[in-house]
């Protein structure tokens, strides 16, 4: 992965993700995140759960000291985020909603913006 990529990921990354990494850990421990999202068909942890931890992961590293992986788990979450947000959320109970929640687990929530 080029210094470019690694620079624009970086700076997407930061923009997408605006949870900071004590407040994501404490949302994670709820129960509105465990159900939130959907599962691999194992029945386990939702995805969103997993990349959650994994971005608390990232975000208490050192730019200098994130890997490959990292960087490539950071665009999965940009991609998420952009995505999720432009399908757009609810016209009513945003704050309760499935659709906040699953966001919240990818490290955004939309009502931080």
């Amino acid at each position: 992965m080029s210094e470019l990529d690694r620079e624009n990921i970086w700076g997407e990354f930061r923009e997408a993700v605006n949870m900071t990494p004590s407040s994501l850990a404490k949302w994670l421990k709820t129960d509105d995140s465990k159900s939130a999202g959907w599962t691999d068909g194992s029945g386990g942890e939702t995805v969103g759960h997993h990349s959650g931890r994994r971005i608390v992961e990232i975000k208490k590293k050192s730019k200098t000291d994130l890997t490959d992986d990292d960087f490539v788990h950071m665009r999965k979450v940009v991609g998420y985020v952009h995505r999720h947000l432009a399908q757009g959320g609810p016209k009513k109970d945003v704050e309760g909603s499935t659709w906040r929640h699953s966001l919240m687990n990818w490290g955004h929530d939309p009502l931080e913006d």
